[in-house]
């Protein structure tokens, strides 16, 4: 079995512009080891369908213990790097942080999502404090001795209307560059779906760019000719088999 740092190592290198990973995202055990049977290449749990199966709301409404013991489970069943969407990371404060990671390091992932939402609030972060949070992350994750991926997420076009976005982008490159800076390995930007913003913010950053694939998404080959790295799912293949399962349950309760 690879160690934790030649996971680390091998997911890091996946991240290439015009090339995406894709992340067909997991929330347990079992749904990873599917994953991993059709072909994934590495393994992201995704924090809405892991809270859901669980019986609780997204937004940090799961207990993080019960989030870490679920990424230990994952990890402990495969040889393929896995990432943890953390959220908010569980803490305010750059100490509370720093522990956070540390604890959730130790559970055998090797990555992070890791947003700028106000987590139990409203709006997002400010860029100058976000960057020191993601900074806080960083030196964690140097502490550690793990090359783990920071991947920064903004949430200023899932918080808006698709025709307010083309108005966001100049922020959204702003906190690409202020996360960089503060060491985010990549840069998150879920519910852009418009292709020549796509196209935009990925040549303006030189961070490997995540786009999540969600209705109204543009396929993976147009992804990787604007230049995106990464392509997740998010709550996609819950809902998916959710769907699947309540249709089979009502043609066997007719």
């Amino acid at each position: 079995m690879p160690s934790q740092n030649e996971k680390a190592n091998t997911f890091n290198a996946l991240h290439v512009k015009g090339d995406p990973i894709v992340l067909y995202n997991i929330w347990d055990p079992g749904s990873a080891a599917t994953i991993e049977k059709a072909g994934a290449k590495a393994l992201a749990t995704g924090s809405w369908p892991v809270a859901v199966a669980q019986g609780y709301g997204d937004g940090e409404n799961i207990p993080m213990t019960a989030v870490l013991d679920n990424a230990s489970r994952i990890v402990a069943g495969t040889d393929l790097p896995v990432t943890l969407d953390f959220e908010g990371g569980y803490a305010e404060d750059e100490a509370g942080l720093k522990a956070n990671i540390a604890e959730a390091l130790a559970t055998g992932v090797i990555g992070f999502n890791f947003e700028d939402q106000i987590i139990g609030g409203k709006g997002l972060h400010e860029i100058d404090a976000q960057a020191k949070r993601v900074a806080a992350v960083r030196s964690a994750i140097d502490d550690s001795g793990i090359n783990a991926y920071l991947n920064a997420r903004t949430d200023l076009f899932l918080k808006s209307k698709p025709e307010d976005h083309a108005g966001h982008l100049d922020e959204a490159i702003e906190r690409a560059k202020a996360y960089e800076d503060a060491g985010a390995s990549g840069f998150f930007a879920p519910a852009l779906l418009e292709e020549s913003l796509i196209e935009k913010l990925c040549s303006s950053t030189s961070l490997p760019v995540n786009i999540i694939a969600i209705p109204g998404c543009p396929p993976k080959e147009t992804l990787a000719d604007l230049g995106v790295a990464r392509i997740s799912y998010g709550p996609v293949p819950y809902r998916s088999i959710m769907k699947i399962l309540e249709e089979g349950a009502r043609q066997a309760f007719a």
